[in-house]
Protein backbone atom coordinates (compact mmCIF):
# COMPACT_ATOMS: atom_id res chain seq x y z
CA UNK A 1 0.00 0.00 0.00
CA UNK A 2 1.50 3.27 -0.80
CA UNK A 3 2.06 5.53 2.43
CA UNK A 4 1.11 8.59 0.89
CA UNK A 5 -2.24 7.17 0.08
CA UNK A 6 -3.01 6.27 3.65
CA UNK A 7 -6.11 7.92 4.96
CA UNK A 8 -5.69 10.10 7.82
CA UNK A 9 -6.55 9.67 11.59
CA UNK A 10 -8.05 12.21 13.60
CA UNK A 11 -5.88 13.51 16.21
CA UNK A 12 -5.46 16.09 19.16
CA UNK A 13 -9.25 16.85 19.64
CA UNK A 14 -9.51 18.94 22.37
CA UNK A 15 -12.58 20.81 24.45
CA UNK A 16 -12.90 23.52 22.60
CA UNK A 17 -12.19 21.71 19.01
CA UNK A 18 -15.09 18.91 20.57
CA UNK A 19 -17.49 21.68 20.66
CA UNK A 20 -17.33 23.73 18.08
CA UNK A 21 -16.72 21.08 15.11
CA UNK A 22 -17.55 17.76 16.32
CA UNK A 23 -19.21 17.31 12.94
CA UNK A 24 -16.32 18.01 10.95
CA UNK A 25 -14.28 15.70 12.24
CA UNK A 26 -13.75 11.98 10.72
CA UNK A 27 -14.35 9.51 13.10
CA UNK A 28 -11.46 6.93 13.24
CA UNK A 29 -11.86 4.00 10.74
CA UNK A 30 -11.53 0.56 11.57
CA UNK A 31 -8.51 0.14 9.28
CA UNK A 32 -6.51 2.86 11.29
CA UNK A 33 -7.15 0.52 14.27
CA UNK A 34 -5.34 -2.60 12.93
CA UNK A 35 -1.73 -3.10 12.57
CA UNK A 36 -1.30 -0.79 9.77
CA UNK A 37 2.15 1.47 10.00
CA UNK A 38 1.68 5.08 10.30
CA UNK A 39 2.77 7.49 7.82
CA UNK A 40 4.11 11.18 7.75
CA UNK A 41 0.50 11.96 6.86
CA UNK A 42 -0.47 10.89 10.22
CA UNK A 43 1.61 14.12 12.16
CA UNK A 44 -1.67 16.14 10.47
CA UNK A 45 -4.41 17.30 12.57
CA UNK A 46 -7.17 15.42 11.28
CA UNK A 47 -10.25 16.38 10.26
CA UNK A 48 -12.16 18.33 7.18
CA UNK A 49 -10.02 21.69 5.99
CA UNK A 50 -10.93 24.77 7.83
CA UNK A 51 -10.50 28.09 6.93
CA UNK A 52 -8.87 30.85 8.42
CA UNK A 53 -12.43 33.07 9.02
CA UNK A 54 -13.94 30.28 10.49
CA UNK A 55 -11.18 29.50 13.19
CA UNK A 56 -11.49 33.55 13.87
CA UNK A 57 -15.54 33.29 14.01
CA UNK A 58 -15.05 30.38 16.52
CA UNK A 59 -12.43 31.82 18.73
CA UNK A 60 -14.15 35.84 19.81
CA UNK A 61 -11.52 37.90 21.00
CA UNK A 62 -8.68 35.70 19.71
CA UNK A 63 -8.23 37.81 16.15
CA UNK A 64 -5.35 39.83 17.19
CA UNK A 65 -3.17 36.67 18.61
CA UNK A 66 -4.22 34.20 15.81
CA UNK A 67 -3.10 36.31 12.94
CA UNK A 68 0.04 37.14 14.71
CA UNK A 69 0.84 33.29 15.21
CA UNK A 70 -0.02 33.32 11.46
CA UNK A 71 2.24 35.85 10.42
CA UNK A 72 5.37 34.11 12.63
CA UNK A 73 4.67 30.76 10.93
CA UNK A 74 5.25 32.53 8.29
CA UNK A 75 4.38 31.17 4.84
CA UNK A 76 5.49 27.49 3.75
CA UNK A 77 9.19 26.16 4.25
CA UNK A 78 9.95 29.27 6.30
CA UNK A 79 12.50 28.89 9.71
CA UNK A 80 10.70 29.94 12.95
CA UNK A 81 12.13 31.43 16.21
CA UNK A 82 10.43 29.61 19.07
CA UNK A 83 7.22 30.58 20.11
CA UNK A 84 6.03 31.00 23.78
CA UNK A 85 2.16 31.16 23.98
CA UNK A 86 0.92 31.66 27.75
CA UNK A 87 -2.22 32.56 29.35
CA UNK A 88 -4.92 31.58 31.71
CA UNK A 89 -6.81 28.42 31.76
CA UNK A 90 -9.48 28.36 29.05
CA UNK A 91 -8.21 30.99 26.71
CA UNK A 92 -8.15 29.24 23.65
CA UNK A 93 -4.31 28.43 23.51
CA UNK A 94 -4.00 24.86 22.43
CA UNK A 95 -7.08 24.79 20.40
CA UNK A 96 -6.44 27.56 18.56
CA UNK A 97 -2.52 26.46 17.30
CA UNK A 98 -4.11 23.07 16.47
CA UNK A 99 -7.11 24.71 14.48
CA UNK A 100 -4.26 26.59 12.80
CA UNK A 101 -2.10 23.84 12.14
CA UNK A 102 -5.12 22.01 10.33
CA UNK A 103 -5.64 25.42 8.67
CA UNK A 104 -2.27 25.36 7.19
CA UNK A 105 -2.18 21.36 6.57
CA UNK A 106 1.80 21.52 8.23
CA UNK A 107 2.80 18.54 10.39
CA UNK A 108 3.61 18.39 14.04
CA UNK A 109 4.52 16.49 17.11
CA UNK A 110 2.19 17.42 19.99
CA UNK A 111 3.04 16.55 23.38
CA UNK A 112 1.27 17.78 26.42
CA UNK A 113 3.30 17.65 29.68
CA UNK A 114 0.00 17.30 32.12
CA UNK A 115 -0.10 12.88 29.97
CA UNK A 116 3.28 13.27 29.82
CA UNK A 117 4.44 13.57 33.38
CA UNK A 118 8.15 13.27 33.76
CA UNK A 119 11.23 13.64 31.47
CA UNK A 120 11.18 9.86 30.03
CA UNK A 121 7.83 9.52 28.74
CA UNK A 122 7.91 13.43 27.42
CA UNK A 123 11.12 12.11 25.37
CA UNK A 124 9.83 8.75 24.41
CA UNK A 125 6.34 10.23 23.35
CA UNK A 126 7.86 12.61 21.25
CA UNK A 127 10.25 10.25 18.92
CA UNK A 128 7.08 7.60 19.18
CA UNK A 129 5.29 10.48 16.83
CA UNK A 130 8.67 11.26 14.59
CA UNK A 131 9.60 7.98 14.29
CA UNK A 132 5.64 6.46 13.30
CA UNK A 133 5.59 4.06 15.84
CA UNK A 134 1.99 3.55 17.23
CA UNK A 135 2.17 0.90 20.26
CA UNK A 136 -0.32 -1.97 20.21
CA UNK A 137 -0.03 -5.65 21.12
CA UNK A 138 1.94 -6.74 18.20
CA UNK A 139 4.92 -4.60 20.23
CA UNK A 140 4.03 -5.60 23.43
CA UNK A 141 3.21 -1.87 23.90
CA UNK A 142 6.85 -0.62 24.03
CA UNK A 143 8.09 2.16 22.48
CA UNK A 144 9.93 2.93 19.53
CA UNK A 145 13.38 3.81 21.89
CA UNK A 146 13.86 3.73 25.23
CA UNK A 147 15.02 6.95 26.68
CA UNK A 148 15.74 8.46 30.61
CA UNK A 149 18.66 10.66 29.87
CA UNK A 150 18.67 13.60 28.24
CA UNK A 151 22.23 13.46 26.12
CA UNK A 152 19.93 10.21 24.37
CA UNK A 153 17.19 12.05 23.87
CA UNK A 154 19.52 14.51 21.76
CA UNK A 155 20.76 11.69 19.92
CA UNK A 156 17.67 9.92 19.14
CA UNK A 157 15.83 13.50 18.44
CA UNK A 158 18.05 14.76 15.88
CA UNK A 159 17.75 11.32 13.82
CA UNK A 160 14.43 10.97 13.97
CA UNK A 161 14.15 14.45 12.65
CA UNK A 162 16.54 13.90 10.23
CA UNK A 163 14.03 11.24 8.74
CA UNK A 164 11.07 13.06 9.05
CA UNK A 165 12.40 15.98 7.08
CA UNK A 166 13.97 13.96 4.12
CA UNK A 167 10.56 12.69 4.09
CA UNK A 168 8.77 15.86 3.96
CA UNK A 169 11.15 16.89 1.51
CA UNK A 170 10.46 13.71 -0.73
CA UNK A 171 6.97 14.35 -0.56
CA UNK A 172 7.62 18.09 -1.44
CA UNK A 173 9.19 17.59 -4.48
CA UNK A 174 6.76 14.89 -5.73
CA UNK A 175 3.97 17.18 -4.88
CA UNK A 176 5.64 20.26 -6.96
CA UNK A 177 6.42 17.56 -9.92
CA UNK A 178 3.01 16.98 -10.15
CA UNK A 179 2.05 20.69 -10.64
CA UNK A 180 0.50 21.04 -7.10
CA UNK A 181 1.05 24.86 -6.53
CA UNK A 182 0.82 24.20 -2.96
CA UNK A 183 3.65 22.58 -2.40
CA UNK A 184 2.34 19.68 -0.16
CA UNK A 185 2.71 19.80 3.64
CA UNK A 186 6.06 21.24 3.08
CA UNK A 187 9.40 20.70 4.57
CA UNK A 188 9.09 21.90 8.29
CA UNK A 189 8.15 20.02 11.12
CA UNK A 190 6.80 21.62 14.69
CA UNK A 191 7.32 20.30 18.24
CA UNK A 192 4.72 21.66 20.49
CA UNK A 193 4.60 21.07 24.06
CA UNK A 194 1.55 22.34 25.97
CA UNK A 195 0.94 22.53 29.79
CA UNK A 196 4.75 23.51 29.18
CA UNK A 197 4.13 25.18 33.23
CA UNK A 198 3.82 21.83 34.73
CA UNK A 199 7.38 20.70 33.88
CA UNK A 200 8.73 23.01 36.62
CA UNK A 201 7.06 20.69 38.84
CA UNK A 202 8.79 17.68 37.87
CA UNK A 203 11.71 16.34 39.90
CA UNK A 204 14.28 17.04 37.52
CA UNK A 205 13.03 20.55 36.46
CA UNK A 206 16.35 21.94 36.86
CA UNK A 207 18.02 19.89 34.11
CA UNK A 208 15.01 19.16 31.60
CA UNK A 209 13.60 23.28 31.54
CA UNK A 210 17.27 24.48 30.04
CA UNK A 211 17.50 21.24 27.84
CA UNK A 212 14.04 22.24 25.99
CA UNK A 213 14.75 25.73 25.72
CA UNK A 214 17.97 24.53 24.17
CA UNK A 215 16.60 22.71 21.44
CA UNK A 216 16.62 25.34 19.15
CA UNK A 217 20.72 26.08 19.60
CA UNK A 218 21.74 22.35 19.91
CA UNK A 219 19.56 20.81 16.87
CA UNK A 220 20.64 23.90 14.77
CA UNK A 221 18.24 22.65 12.15
CA UNK A 222 16.35 25.42 10.10
CA UNK A 223 13.47 23.06 9.32
CA UNK A 224 12.50 21.80 13.49
CA UNK A 225 10.06 24.73 14.84
CA UNK A 226 9.44 24.66 18.59
CA UNK A 227 5.81 26.11 20.20
CA UNK A 228 5.92 25.92 24.07
CA UNK A 229 2.37 26.46 25.41
CA UNK A 230 2.07 27.89 29.48
CA UNK A 231 -0.35 28.85 31.89
CA UNK A 232 2.26 30.91 33.02
CA UNK A 233 4.43 34.10 32.00
CA UNK A 234 7.88 33.42 30.59
CA UNK A 235 9.34 35.22 33.55
CA UNK A 236 8.68 31.88 35.82
CA UNK A 237 11.20 30.13 33.71
CA UNK A 238 13.54 32.82 33.37
CA UNK A 239 14.76 33.04 36.71
CA UNK A 240 18.80 32.22 35.46
CA UNK A 241 20.50 33.28 32.50
CA UNK A 242 20.72 30.04 31.03
CA UNK A 243 21.97 31.39 27.23
CA UNK A 244 19.13 30.26 25.39
CA UNK A 245 17.39 32.12 22.69
CA UNK A 246 14.29 33.41 24.30
CA UNK A 247 11.57 32.23 22.61
CA UNK A 248 8.28 34.92 21.12
CA UNK A 249 6.01 35.44 23.74
CA UNK A 250 2.47 35.46 22.86
CA UNK A 251 -0.25 36.45 25.18
CA UNK A 252 -3.57 35.09 25.30
CA UNK A 253 -5.97 37.48 28.42
CA UNK A 254 -8.44 36.53 29.79
CA UNK A 255 -11.96 36.41 27.74
CA UNK A 256 -13.73 39.81 28.63
CA UNK A 257 -17.30 39.40 29.15
CA UNK A 258 -18.54 40.30 25.85
CA UNK A 259 -16.41 37.54 24.80
CA UNK A 260 -17.49 35.05 27.02
CA UNK A 261 -21.17 35.60 25.71
CA UNK A 262 -20.42 35.07 21.90
CA UNK A 263 -19.20 31.72 23.49
CA UNK A 264 -22.05 30.37 25.24
CA UNK A 265 -24.57 31.50 22.70
CA UNK A 266 -22.70 29.38 20.36
CA UNK A 267 -25.05 26.11 19.86
CA UNK A 268 -27.89 27.46 21.85
CA UNK A 269 -31.21 25.79 20.27
CA UNK A 270 -33.00 29.41 21.30
CA UNK A 271 -30.45 31.86 21.55
CA UNK A 272 -33.01 34.53 22.32
CA UNK A 273 -34.21 33.42 25.16
CA UNK A 274 -30.47 32.43 26.07
CA UNK A 275 -29.35 35.75 25.87
CA UNK A 276 -32.06 37.39 28.21
CA UNK A 277 -30.72 34.78 30.59
CA UNK A 278 -27.18 36.04 30.24
CA UNK A 279 -28.41 39.31 30.67
CA UNK A 280 -28.66 38.87 34.72
CA UNK A 281 -26.98 35.78 35.26
CA UNK A 282 -23.24 36.12 33.66
CA UNK A 283 -21.98 39.57 35.18
CA UNK A 284 -21.95 38.06 38.77
CA UNK A 285 -20.36 34.84 37.32
CA UNK A 286 -17.96 36.57 35.30
CA UNK A 287 -16.55 37.84 38.69
CA UNK A 288 -15.74 34.97 39.88
CA UNK A 289 -14.14 32.71 36.81
CA UNK A 290 -13.98 33.67 33.41
CA UNK A 291 -13.31 30.05 32.70
CA UNK A 292 -15.44 28.32 29.73
CA UNK A 293 -15.92 25.32 30.98
CA UNK A 294 -16.63 26.39 34.97
CA UNK A 295 -19.02 28.61 33.41
CA UNK A 296 -20.96 26.68 31.21
CA UNK A 297 -21.66 23.97 33.84
CA UNK A 298 -22.42 26.45 36.74
CA UNK A 299 -24.85 28.18 34.22
CA UNK A 300 -26.53 25.25 33.37
CA UNK A 301 -28.63 24.01 36.09
CA UNK A 302 -29.48 28.43 36.24
CA UNK A 303 -30.75 28.43 32.73
CA UNK A 304 -33.06 25.37 33.99
CA UNK A 305 -34.05 27.13 36.62
CA UNK A 306 -34.89 30.07 34.46
CA UNK A 307 -37.28 28.20 31.70
CA UNK A 308 -38.71 26.22 34.77
CA UNK A 309 -42.06 28.96 34.51
CA UNK A 310 -41.79 27.91 30.75
CA UNK A 311 -43.77 25.56 28.53
CA UNK A 312 -41.65 23.03 26.86
CA UNK A 313 -38.50 24.07 28.57
CA UNK A 314 -38.88 28.03 26.36
CA UNK A 315 -38.52 25.97 22.97
CA UNK A 316 -39.44 28.19 20.09
CA UNK A 317 -40.40 31.27 23.08
CA UNK A 318 -39.07 34.85 22.17
CA UNK A 319 -39.09 36.65 25.28
CA UNK A 320 -40.23 40.47 25.50
CA UNK A 321 -39.65 42.74 28.44
CA UNK A 322 -42.88 41.83 30.36
CA UNK A 323 -41.75 38.29 29.96
CA UNK A 324 -37.95 38.88 31.05
CA UNK A 325 -38.59 40.59 34.49
CA UNK A 326 -41.18 38.03 35.43
CA UNK A 327 -38.05 34.97 34.36
CA UNK A 328 -35.63 37.60 36.04
CA UNK A 329 -37.79 37.98 39.32
CA UNK A 330 -38.34 33.94 39.71
CA UNK A 331 -34.33 33.45 39.42
CA UNK A 332 -33.19 35.93 41.39
CA UNK A 333 -33.41 34.42 44.69
CA UNK A 334 -31.06 31.48 42.96
CA UNK A 335 -28.32 33.48 42.06
CA UNK A 336 -26.40 33.65 45.13
CA UNK A 337 -26.83 30.04 45.49
CA UNK A 338 -25.26 29.11 42.58
CA UNK A 339 -22.50 31.32 42.63
CA UNK A 340 -21.52 29.73 46.07
CA UNK A 341 -21.88 26.38 44.46
CA UNK A 342 -19.05 27.11 41.72
CA UNK A 343 -16.37 27.07 44.33
CA UNK A 344 -17.51 23.96 47.22
CA UNK A 345 -16.76 25.80 50.07
CA UNK A 346 -19.84 25.90 51.93
CA UNK A 347 -21.25 29.17 54.00
CA UNK A 348 -21.68 29.13 58.15
CA UNK A 349 -25.27 29.41 59.32
CA UNK A 350 -26.88 32.74 58.44
CA UNK A 351 -29.06 33.49 61.18
CA UNK A 352 -27.90 35.67 63.25
CA UNK A 353 -30.53 35.96 66.35
CA UNK A 354 -30.25 31.86 67.14
CA UNK A 355 -31.03 31.76 71.15
CA UNK A 356 -26.77 30.36 71.67
CA UNK A 357 -25.57 33.11 70.46
CA UNK A 358 -26.71 36.01 72.21
CA UNK A 359 -24.17 35.54 75.63
CA UNK A 360 -21.13 35.58 72.96
CA UNK A 361 -22.33 38.55 70.68
CA UNK A 362 -22.36 40.25 74.17
CA UNK A 363 -19.12 39.33 75.31
CA UNK A 364 -17.65 40.23 71.79
CA UNK A 365 -19.54 43.96 71.38
CA UNK A 366 -16.09 45.36 72.30
CA UNK A 367 -14.23 44.00 69.34
CA UNK A 368 -16.97 44.08 67.13
CA UNK A 369 -17.02 48.31 67.60
CA UNK A 370 -14.57 48.47 64.77
CA UNK A 371 -16.06 46.10 62.16
CA UNK A 372 -19.75 47.96 63.07
CA UNK A 373 -17.81 51.07 62.23
CA UNK A 374 -16.35 49.18 58.66
CA UNK A 375 -20.13 48.25 57.34
CA UNK A 376 -21.03 45.56 54.64
CA UNK A 377 -19.30 44.66 51.39
CA UNK A 378 -20.63 46.30 48.89
CA UNK A 379 -19.59 43.42 46.40
CA UNK A 380 -20.38 40.03 45.77
CA UNK A 381 -17.55 37.57 46.61
CA UNK A 382 -17.79 33.45 46.80
CA UNK A 383 -17.26 31.96 50.25
CA UNK A 384 -14.26 30.19 48.96
CA UNK A 385 -12.91 33.95 47.23
CA UNK A 386 -13.58 35.33 51.04
CA UNK A 387 -11.42 32.58 52.83
CA UNK A 388 -8.65 32.32 50.29
CA UNK A 389 -8.43 36.68 50.24
CA UNK A 390 -8.54 36.59 54.44
CA UNK A 391 -5.55 34.03 53.86
CA UNK A 392 -3.43 35.63 51.48
CA UNK A 393 -3.78 38.66 54.12
CA UNK A 394 -2.56 36.63 57.20
CA UNK A 395 0.13 34.99 54.97
CA UNK A 396 1.34 38.74 54.38
CA UNK A 397 1.09 40.05 57.69
CA UNK A 398 2.15 37.80 59.80
CA UNK A 399 5.82 35.97 60.03
CA UNK A 400 5.72 32.35 58.84
CA UNK A 401 7.35 31.30 62.66
CA UNK A 402 3.67 31.52 64.04
CA UNK A 403 2.03 29.74 61.44
CA UNK A 404 2.21 26.81 63.68
CA UNK A 405 1.04 28.28 67.29
CA UNK A 406 -1.31 31.19 65.52
CA UNK A 407 -3.32 28.04 63.66
CA UNK A 408 -2.96 25.27 65.86
CA UNK A 409 -5.50 22.74 66.96
CA UNK A 410 -6.78 25.34 69.42
CA UNK A 411 -7.21 27.65 66.84
CA UNK A 412 -5.27 30.62 67.11
CA UNK A 413 -3.24 32.71 69.59
CA UNK A 414 -4.76 32.60 73.70
CA UNK A 415 -5.45 35.77 74.29
CA UNK A 416 -6.04 34.69 77.99
CA UNK A 417 -2.02 34.77 78.41
CA UNK A 418 -0.42 36.65 80.99
CA UNK A 419 -1.52 40.44 80.46
CA UNK A 420 1.51 42.18 82.59
CA UNK A 421 1.21 46.48 81.96
CA UNK A 422 3.90 47.09 79.68
CA UNK A 423 6.60 49.40 80.15
CA UNK A 424 7.27 52.71 78.30
CA UNK A 425 10.61 51.32 76.84
CA UNK A 426 8.29 47.84 75.51
CA UNK A 427 5.32 50.30 74.02
CA UNK A 428 8.33 52.38 72.41
CA UNK A 429 9.47 49.55 70.75
CA UNK A 430 6.59 48.01 70.16
CA UNK A 431 5.81 51.18 68.00
CA UNK A 432 8.71 50.98 66.44
CA UNK A 433 8.18 47.54 65.36
CA UNK A 434 4.99 48.94 63.94
CA UNK A 435 6.19 51.32 62.07
CA UNK A 436 8.66 49.29 60.89
CA UNK A 437 5.91 47.67 59.79
CA UNK A 438 4.23 49.96 58.18
CA UNK A 439 7.68 50.85 55.74
CA UNK A 440 7.85 47.08 54.81
CA UNK A 441 4.66 46.65 53.44
CA UNK A 442 2.99 43.36 53.45
CA UNK A 443 5.37 40.35 53.09
CA UNK A 444 5.56 37.61 50.62
CA UNK A 445 4.50 34.03 50.84
CA UNK A 446 4.70 30.74 48.37
CA UNK A 447 2.16 28.97 47.21
CA UNK A 448 2.02 26.44 49.70
CA UNK A 449 1.95 28.36 52.80
CA UNK A 450 -1.88 29.94 51.22
CA UNK A 451 -2.98 26.76 51.08
CA UNK A 452 -1.85 25.70 54.33
CA UNK A 453 -3.36 28.78 55.70
CA UNK A 454 -6.23 28.33 53.82
CA UNK A 455 -7.06 24.90 54.74
CA UNK A 456 -6.74 25.47 58.54
CA UNK A 457 -9.26 28.47 58.49
CA UNK A 458 -12.13 27.21 55.76
CA UNK A 459 -13.35 25.09 59.13
CA UNK A 460 -13.28 27.68 61.57
CA UNK A 461 -15.72 30.44 60.72
CA UNK A 462 -17.40 31.45 63.60
CA UNK A 463 -17.68 28.77 66.40
CA UNK A 464 -20.49 26.55 66.02
CA UNK A 465 -22.85 26.57 68.69
CA UNK A 466 -22.40 22.39 69.77
CA UNK A 467 -20.20 19.72 69.57
CA UNK A 468 -22.58 17.93 66.88
CA UNK A 469 -22.41 21.08 64.38
CA UNK A 470 -18.93 21.61 64.46
CA UNK A 471 -18.52 17.81 64.03
CA UNK A 472 -20.88 17.60 60.98
CA UNK A 473 -18.93 20.86 59.42
CA UNK A 474 -15.66 19.40 59.45
CA UNK A 475 -16.50 16.16 58.14
CA UNK A 476 -18.25 18.13 54.82
CA UNK A 477 -14.77 19.95 54.94
CA UNK A 478 -12.46 16.85 54.30
CA UNK A 479 -15.00 15.45 52.11
CA UNK A 480 -15.00 18.31 49.73
CA UNK A 481 -11.12 18.63 49.74
CA UNK A 482 -10.16 16.42 46.67
CA UNK A 483 -11.93 19.23 44.64
CA UNK A 484 -11.22 22.01 46.63
CA UNK A 485 -7.34 22.24 45.74
CA UNK A 486 -8.76 22.99 41.82
CA UNK A 487 -11.05 25.31 42.92
CA UNK A 488 -8.63 27.34 44.92
CA UNK A 489 -5.87 27.20 42.15
CA UNK A 490 -8.90 28.89 39.94
CA UNK A 491 -10.00 31.44 42.12
CA UNK A 492 -6.49 32.61 43.26
CA UNK A 493 -6.16 33.54 39.40
CA UNK A 494 -8.78 35.57 39.67
CA UNK A 495 -8.32 37.16 42.74
CA UNK A 496 -4.92 37.90 40.43
CA UNK A 497 -6.70 39.36 37.47
CA UNK A 498 -8.51 41.80 40.07
CA UNK A 499 -5.21 42.98 41.62
CA UNK A 500 -6.66 41.74 45.33
CA UNK A 501 -3.51 39.51 45.31
CA UNK A 502 -0.21 40.06 43.65
CA UNK A 503 1.47 37.60 41.81
CA UNK A 504 5.50 38.14 41.69
CA UNK A 505 8.15 36.36 40.02
CA UNK A 506 9.69 33.17 41.50
CA UNK A 507 11.84 33.14 44.06
CA UNK A 508 15.74 32.28 43.06
CA UNK A 509 16.81 30.53 46.34
CA UNK A 510 13.35 28.12 46.57
CA UNK A 511 11.83 28.32 42.50
CA UNK A 512 8.61 29.19 43.63
CA UNK A 513 6.41 31.81 42.66
CA UNK A 514 5.72 34.62 45.35
CA UNK A 515 2.49 36.29 46.60
CA UNK A 516 1.61 39.54 48.12
CA UNK A 517 -2.01 40.87 49.22
CA UNK A 518 -3.14 43.99 48.41
CA UNK A 519 -5.97 44.72 50.51
CA UNK A 520 -5.98 46.69 53.53
CA UNK A 521 -7.20 45.52 57.08
CA UNK A 522 -10.08 47.38 56.64
CA UNK A 523 -11.39 45.42 53.68
CA UNK A 524 -10.25 42.42 55.58
CA UNK A 525 -12.49 43.03 58.14
CA UNK A 526 -15.45 43.60 55.93
CA UNK A 527 -14.29 40.25 54.84
CA UNK A 528 -14.13 38.55 57.90
CA UNK A 529 -16.79 40.08 59.27
CA UNK A 530 -19.37 38.45 55.99
CA UNK A 531 -17.97 34.98 56.60
CA UNK A 532 -17.93 35.85 60.86
CA UNK A 533 -14.57 34.82 60.97
CA UNK A 534 -12.65 35.88 64.11
CA UNK A 535 -9.51 37.68 62.11
CA UNK A 536 -8.52 39.20 65.37
CA UNK A 537 -7.82 36.33 66.85
CA UNK A 538 -5.35 35.38 63.74
CA UNK A 539 -3.51 38.22 63.45
CA UNK A 540 -0.31 39.14 64.56
CA UNK A 541 0.19 42.16 66.78
CA UNK A 542 3.86 42.78 67.53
Amino acid sequence: MDKEESPQIPRRTTRSLASTSTSNIKPASKENNSLESLTINDLLVGGDPISLDDIISSFPGRSSQIHEIVRLLGPLNSPILPMFVYGGASTGKTSIILQLFKHLQRPLVYSSCRTCYNQRILFESVLNQLLLHRKNAANCYTNAKRCERPSDFINFLREALTSVIDNLKVKSEKSISEKNMHGGMGNMIYLVFDNFHLVRDWDKSSTILPLLFNLYDMLKMPEVGLIFISSTSPDTFYSTNMGYVEPIPIYFPDYTESDMRKILLRNQANQKLYSSFLDVALRPFCRITRQVGELSSALKPLFEKYCEPLSDKGKGVVPNEDMKRRLFNHIKPHIASSLNDVFKVSSPPSSETESGKETKLKGNLKRSERSEEIGDLDFHMSTSAKYLLISAFLASRNPATLDASLFDSKGGSDNRKRKRKASEKALEKKEMLEEELLMKGPGTFPLERLIAIFQCIVSVGEDPSDEEEQNNEELGAQCGSGSLMSDVLLQLSTLCNANFIFKGKSCPIEGSTRYRSTISEDLALKVARSLKFPLSKYLYRS
